[in-house]
């Protein structure tokens, strides 16, 4: 699931949102009341059930996602929805999101995503399942590649050699 030219999307499992009011999130790290979004490329990083951790890394031609073995039936039953926006109401954020500052309509009601498997298999991303999520996550920010890490901290404590 990617949003047509001229949109973003956001990401939900809840599907009964109408009106998208900006607000000062939980993990947020910066300043600021805001409604977030991605654009077609960030889409990958939201195929996952909002708080399971994961880790990204892709270079120009090859993406690979992990995951802990303990949220492998979350990501086959989760019912996760998208909602798209009009991409001019929102502003980028960084290089990974985009903003917006004002309450925001979806351009229509909340759609399914589906089989976050078959989304991850269709756009070619190599999902790995691992017991422990941070001996990757080190190897990848030691690495050249580019990386994303969400919802990190939901991840199992490092293991104790």
């Amino acid at each position: 699931m990617r949003p047509e030219p001229g949109q973003v999307l956001h990401f939900s499992e809840d599907p009964t949102i109408t009106r998208f009011v900006p607000h000062l999130a939980a993990t947020a790290r910066q300043a600021g009341e805001y409604v977030w979004a991605v654009d077609a490329t960030r889409c990958p990083a939201y195929w996952f059930p909002r708080q399971c951790p994961r880790v990204m890394v892709w270079t120009s031609t090859t993406r690979v996602h992990a995951i802990e073995y303990g949220w492998l039936e979350r990501m086959r039953t989760v019912e996760l929805y998208a909602y798209r926006f009009d991409s001019e109401q929102f502003q980028p954020f960084e290089d990974h999101a985009h903003v917006a500052t004002e309450p925001v309509l979806p351009l229509g009601p909340a759609e399914r995503v589906g089989d976050l498997f078959a989304l991850h298999e269709k756009a070619g991303i190599e999902l790995r399942v691992l017991a422990n999520l941070w001996p990757f996550w080190d190897a990848v920010t030691a690495s050249p590649l580019e990386f994303s890490g969400i919802r990190l901290r939901n991840a199992l404590p490092r293991s104790v050699e």
